[in-house]
């Protein structure tokens, strides 16, 4: 009879928590909708992510992966994540660019000396004022996740100096930085969307491009470009952003859970970044398709000399005192 009452007082205790709190009884739902594929850095990373956030939180937050833009391209899912139709995305930073101007900031060519000195900043007092910057989209900045540095490709000729791409026509992604990198150096930078990049190569409508070595893998631009060059003179990156309304929905234990997972899930997906950049690099070297150059500390001297005078262009976008601390971090 007592183990009955017992039972009994548990049970109402139980129901009355739940009444006062309900939060305590309710499950969480992420929509994460990115637009790689599964087997990429990011890809790998958003399912990581979904396995300790549910393990941790003893499934309290489901977390639901879409890749491939399974539900929306990269803008699109801005638009929904506005909205609370879906609760965290991962776009590359130009798709911010539009509201967060001073993003620009990592299109700026040899601001970084390498992954070590980009990290540096973006953990600065600097890079988290930037991570804050998309709370004026109704965001939730929560890391920096990476893509890589990016090298130079052509089909002409050997790059070594800023005067072997004087004429060349570059594709470029759409920014005003991006622009005026290749036009300081003589270069014609032509906007087109990534898919079309390799035919674009392919039949001579652009000389050569930019970007990282996954990318120049995965879409077989060597395989249409006779010259690549290790540059590391530019950055790809991504933003992992959440809605403010589902993260101020979220009882604080909840919140310092998926934080912690956020911060683990980081470190996992820069370390992918960089084991599968380097990878990538030694497979397009074996297939003996294009010819590689490493820039050496003299020729990068020369080209960094060149570039950097487009900074003060950005100084009134950018804020010359973000570039000046971010050059201030250099080892």
């Amino acid at each position: 009879m007592q183990s009955k009452v017992s039972v009994f007082i548990l049970a109402l205790t139980l129901t009355l928590a739940l009444a006062i709190n309900p939060a305590m009884a309710r499950t969480y739902v992420i929509k994460f909708s990115h637009v790689v594929a599964v087997d990429t850095p990011k890809g790998k990373a958003a399912e990581y992510l979904k396995k300790i956030v549910e393990e941790r939180t003893k499934g309290k937050i489901k977390v639901q992966v879409y890749p491939n833009a399974a539900l929306y391209g990269d803008r699109e899912a801005l638009e929904a994540l506005k909205m609370n139709a879906i609760q965290m995305a991962c776009p590359s930073f130009s798709k911010f660019t539009g509201f967060v101007p001073e993003l620009q900031i990592f299109d700026l060519p040899f601001l970084f000396e390498n992954t070590e000195h980009l990290h540096k900043f973006m953990n600065s007092k600097v890079g988290k004022e930037l991570l804050k910057g998309v709370s004026r989209m109704g965001l939730i900045g929560l890391a920096y996740w990476d893509n890589g540095f990016k090298q130079l490709t052509l089909d002409d000729n050997p790059i070594r100096l800023p005067k072997d791409i004087k004429g060349k026509k570059f594709r470029i992604m759409s920014s005003k930085v991006l622009e005026a990198q290749f036009k300081v150096v003589g270069a014609s930078p032509q906007v087109l969307p990534f898919s079309e990049v390799y035919s674009a190569l392919q039949q001579g409508v652009v000389d050569g491009q930019e970007n990282t070595i996954s990318n120049i893998y995965t879409k077989k631009f060597y395989e249409v470009q006779k010259y690549m060059t290790i540059s590391n003179h530019g950055y790809l990156g991504y933003m992992l952003v959440t809605n403010q309304i589902f993260w101020n929905s979220l009882p604080q234990n909840l919140r310092d859970i998926l934080s912690s997972c956020v911060k683990e899930a980081t470190n996992y997906e820069r370390k992918l970044a960089a084991e599968l950049n380097q990878e990538q690099l030694e497979k397009i070297k074996a297939s003996g398709k294009v010819q590689i150059h490493y820039l050496t500390p003299e020729e990068r001297k020369v080209w960094k000399k060149a570039m950097m005078k487009i900074y003060p262009e950005f100084y009134d976008v950018i804020g010359k005192e973000r570039i000046e601390e971010a050059l201030k971090l250099a080892p």
